[in-house]
């Protein structure tokens, strides 16, 4: 039986997840098919690498998400967004995340062009991903936003990877503090939150 595409990508996950480089040859061998097959399943390796990628963002994203909710009322941040709260924790565990800084520290180039391309796998997915999280806070908060939420999410998305990949694009530390109170700036005052 031929492998099906969601065992390719999750096997390309998990070879990331080992923080081994992602092989073709050696990917399709674990699969038992050839290269070819690989190909014509789920594409040539940069494709693999964003569907891997985004395999794992979604989850850790979940994470997130699941771990922002199950937390008791005192624990949270009040008068924080949930939306902010969970975006921050996401972009903390990206940036702690050893198969992720492996993957950038070997193949900068690749993982830019890959990780940050809006016609790519990954970063349309997460400013989908986004807007969902704003969406929710917009309607159980009766918020207005100024500009439409996609917009928002594109922003906050390219703000959080000049951030969260700054060492590689501009050859300076990450700093996810700073990234989360430019991010807070602008969400909040875009969708016009009132503090306090």
């Amino acid at each position: 039986m031929i492998a099906p595409p969601d065992e390719v990508i999750r096997q390309a996950a998990h070879t990331l997840l080992r923080e081994e480089r992602l092989d073709t040859t050696v990917l399709a061998a674990q699969l038992g098919i050839s290269r070819v097959t690989l190909f014509r399943r789920v594409g040539n390796r940069d494709a693999i690498l964003g569907e891997a990628l985004w395999w794992l963002a979604e989850r850790t994203l979940h994470r997130a998400v699941t771990d922002h909710d199950a937390r008791s009322a005192d624990l949270r941040e009040p008068g924080r967004l949930r939306s902010l709260v969970v975006i921050e924790d996401y972009r903390s565990l990206l940036g702690t995340a050893p198969s992720l800084r492996r993957f950038l520290d070997d193949e900068p180039a690749t993982a830019m062009r890959i990780l940050t391309d809006p016609r790519g796998r990954v970063q349309p997915r997460l400013v989908e991903a986004y807007t969902a999280l704003f969406e929710r806070d917009v309607e159980e908060l009766g918020l207005v936003p100024d500009v439409p939420l996609p917009l928002l999410s594109y922003a906050v998305v390219r703000l959080g990877e000049s951030f969260l990949y700054s060492d590689v694009m501009v050859s300076r530390e990450p700093d996810l503090k700073a990234a989360a109170t430019v991010c807070d700036a602008l969400v909040t005052g875009v969708l016009g939150v009132r503090s306090g």
